[in-house]
């Protein structure tokens, strides 16, 4: 009976197209998707235990080709015709899809076109980034992600050794020091985003709930101080099945001690 309450393993989730939507976000809105990444394969400096996109692994032997700038441009002008056409609303341009897009190689130039394309067809409309933030050390991706809106960025657990456990950054990504000192950097311009759960992971108990990885967490947020905090449950199936969603009981426990070090939160069961 335990194992019903966990989600079960399901073929990974990814984007078979570069313009998605737009779509019901909980978070955004009517959220206008810009996958940046290869259709159908999975590109990512994390393999999160959680990711609805599924392992790294099992898109390896996909063929990964990239968008060109050119050609992104012209399906969102494309798609933002059609939307204004059909008077359907926007509420955000969200940069998402197959894995972590700033690993796309022109990010900055694409930010730019997006930016643009959004003050011309839906100027009220906001630019969101989903990001692990593992490229933000570099200056340039830095200075593409100030552009933005809601510039979100992923913090999950407090230290290393948990962030190998949940999010099992490899070789794409940069090491626990340079995210921390990035995320500083960034500060109030930033949103951090946190996905908070239990369970098990290869039959190995994992958690960013006990006291010493929250403690840990809560010690960063003091450093980062950013402009608040995105604090969520798990919503899809997952790839590592033994996963247990928390109650929004349960989430808004864990925001008040956010809260309670001065930063603001936003709670999403």
């Amino acid at each position: 009976m335990r194992d019903q309450q966990y989600p079960q393993t399901i073929r990974p989730s990814l984007f078979e197209n570069t313009i998605v939507g737009p779509i019901h976000s909980r978070r955004f809105g009517s959220s206008l998707g810009v996958n940046l990444l290869p259709l159908k394969h999975k590109h990512c400096s994390y393999d999160c235990i959680y990711c609805e996109c599924g392992w790294n692994s099992e898109s390896e032997r996909q063929p990964m080709e990239f968008a060109t700038p050119d050609e992104i441009a012209g399906l969102l002008e494309h798609r933002l015709k059609e939307l204004r056409q059909q008077c359907t609303p926007v509420d955000s341009f969200t940069f998402a899809g197959n894995g972590e897009p700033t690993l796309y190689p022109h990010f900055p130039e694409v930010v730019d076109i997006v930016v643009a394309l959004r003050n011309s067809y839906y100027p009220e409309a906001a630019t969101t980034l989903l990001t692990n933030a593992t490229q933000l050390y570099r200056p340039e991706i830095a200075a593409a992600l100030h552009k933005l809106d809601n510039p979100t960025l992923k913090l999950d657990c407090g230290t290393e050794e948990m962030r190998q456990l949940i999010n099992r950054n490899n070789d794409l990504g940069c090491s626990w020091q340079q995210l921390i000192d990035s995320l500083v950097a960034f500060g109030s311009d930033g949103i951090i985003q946190t996905l908070l759960f239990d369970g098990h992971s290869n039959g190995k108990p994992v958690s960013n709930l006990v006291d010493t990885e929250f403690n840990a967490y809560l010690g960063h947020l003091h450093r980062i101080k950013p402009r608040h905090v995105m604090l969520y449950a798990l919503d899809r199936a997952t790839p590592e099945k033994a996963l247990r969603k928390l109650s929004v009981d349960e989430l808004e426990q864990y925001a008040q001690r956010i809260r309670n070090e001065g930063v603001e939160v936003k709670v999403y069961g």
